[in-house]
């Protein structure tokens, strides 16, 4: 986002921003603004998906391949038997179909829309299309359908506590994870440690 300022000024919009990596918190109370809490994105859409669940919010779900997305909502109704699912669909549409595939959101009257686009597209793809979807709670899950669906395992409970989650994504999937984990990590210390010593 350092690099990118409409994906910061979109991030910087969002009323609800959760800490998804210990190297936020940990960074956060280096500089002295201690974040509260972790909250991973799939432990909150869990939780989210709990409540709906509970309060009949009805849910869409956008994003991931066809078979992801199909099982995702098997397993959420597996889960939440009273889950109220009144759209899903895979995200490798044609994104000239984008327009199409948000007023088919609005028409679903969804109250809880979550988007499994990999990042920056979901945050460009929820900001552009966000009043038309007229959804009143987006969240960009990212890779949360593939956790769920089976497709990739989570860390063990020994590394989420450890906060190095990141490790395991990496050893899972080395070439795919190495930029973002290895270059991108340098990188974020970089502007953490410029941060404190108070250069822009």
């Amino acid at each position: 986002m350092k690099k990118n300022e409409a994906l910061r000024n979109i991030v910087n919009s969002c009323p609800l921003i959760n800490a998804d990596g210990s190297s936020i918190v940990l960074a956060g109370k280096f500089l002295g603004h201690p974040v509260p809490e972790r909250v991973t994105g799939i432990d909150l859409m869990e939780r989210l998906l709990k409540e709906a669940s509970e309060e009949n919010y009805s849910l869409f779900l956008l994003g991931a391949t066809e078979e992801v997305v199909q099982e995702v909502k098997r397993i959420i109704k597996l889960r939440y038997p009273a889950a109220n699912i009144v759209g899903c669909q895979n995200g490798y549409f044609d994104r000239h179909d984008s327009k199409m595939i948000a007023e088919e959101i609005r028409e679903s009257q969804a109250d809880i829309l979550f988007v499994a686009f990999s990042s920056p597209e979901k945050e460009f793809w929820i900001n552009q299309y966000l009043d038309i979807m007229n959804v009143p709670f987006v969240m960009g899950v990212g890779g949360s359908f593939d956790v769920l669906a089976g497709k990739t395992t989570r860390a063990p409970k020994l590394f989420q506590k450890m906060g190095c989650e990141w490790l395991w994504r990496f050893l899972q999937e080395p070439r795919r994870m190495f930029k973002r984990y290895f270059i991108g990590n340098f990188e974020f210390l970089k502007h953490v440690l410029k941060e404190k010593g108070g250069v822009r």
